[in-house]
């Protein structure tokens, strides 16, 4: 015979599976509300700050009459007393005396300054040296150099401690002009020479 299980009804004395919410109720006794643990902490937390506090005030010192603190703060110390410096030359000075010959010296009168002195001596010409060489062929070379620059340049030997020399000048020259002109002359062409001011051989 068969049985219809869905539609068998359930017995009346069987009793449903409380809910877990329940069970949790039974096992730990009565229920707690939500909030109880929160307003634990939270009266923790001030018994624990009020307490800080009451120390605090514990371990301040004790207050004094604020006028003697006053009073011992804005008292200044006492300086040593510095010397005053004296002075003492004022009354030195009139007493000391100071004795000086009184010799008179002539003095010859001034030289007319409003003419110019005449010039007793010729002035000496300049020269300028082109370059010093041991062979007279570099000479010669630097000669012809110079002579393509349309100036005039003299070879000059000499004889010294070192050995014979032939040096290349040029010259005389009467006035600074002349010679700056022949200097940038020989500087373009990358030529050094010397100033030199010397009686005309």
């Amino acid at each position: 015979m068969t049985q219809d299980y869905a539609k068998r009804r359930q017995d009346p004395r069987r009793k449903k599976p409380p809910p877990r919410r329940a069970q949790a109720q039974r096992q730990t006794g009565e229920a707690q509300p939500r909030g109880k643990g929160f307003r634990l902490y939270i009266t923790g937390v001030i018994t624990g700050m009020f307490l800080s506090f009451l120390i605090y005030l514990g371990s301040l010192p004790e207050p004094g009459v604020p006028g003697e603190e006053l009073a011992t703060a804005t008292e200044p110390e006492a300086e040593p007393e510095v010397p005053k410096p004296r002075f003492e030359f004022y009354t030195l000075l009139p007493e000391q005396t100071l004795e000086v010959d009184e010799e008179v010296e002539t003095v010859e009168p001034a030289a007319d300054v409003s003419k110019p002195p005449t010039a007793t001596a010729t002035p000496q010409p300049y020269f300028l040296q082109a370059g010093s060489f041991r062979q007279k062929e570099d000479a010669e070379r630097r000669r012809a150099e110079l002579l393509l620059l349309g100036l005039t340049p003299q070879i000059e030997e000499s004889t010294v401690d070192s050995g014979r020399w032939f040096r290349v000048s040029l010259g005389p020259f009467g006035s600074h002009d002349e010679v700056s002109k022949a200097r940038s002359l020989l500087a373009n062409q990358n030529i050094d020479s010397v100033l030199l001011k010397r009686s005309a051989p």
